[in-house]
């Protein structure tokens, strides 16, 4: 794939969540929400200052993060549906 964000931009593909309950109950499509956990599939360099010094991005390629339930854009790239999301966006990063 030939996309790298710019700024502090990130491109995530979502993380598909379990199907079932931890009970075993099997969850159908039509009352699944969308998964708010996704993997950095690519970063931009980061933000800038009013100076010009740049402001390094906190995520990087293959971070597991949590992000809002509407946060990003969604684009497809390579027949892939990705966000484009703001650093800003990210909740965090998982371990």
């Amino acid at each position: 794939m030939a996309f790298t964000p710019l700024h502090d931009r990130v491109l995530v593909r979502r993380v598909e969540s379990d199907e079932k309950t931890k009970g075993g109950l099997i969850i159908p499509d039509s009352a699944k929400e969308k998964p708010a956990e996704g993997e950095i599939v690519a970063a931009g360099e980061g933000a800038r200052k009013d100076s010009g010094e740049l402001i390094p991005m906190a995520v990087k390629q293959g971070d597991r993060i949590l992000f809002g339930k509407w946060s990003g854009t969604e684009v497809t790239l390579d027949g892939e549906e990705l966000l484009i999301m703001k650093e800003s966006d990210i909740l965090g990063i998982m371990s």
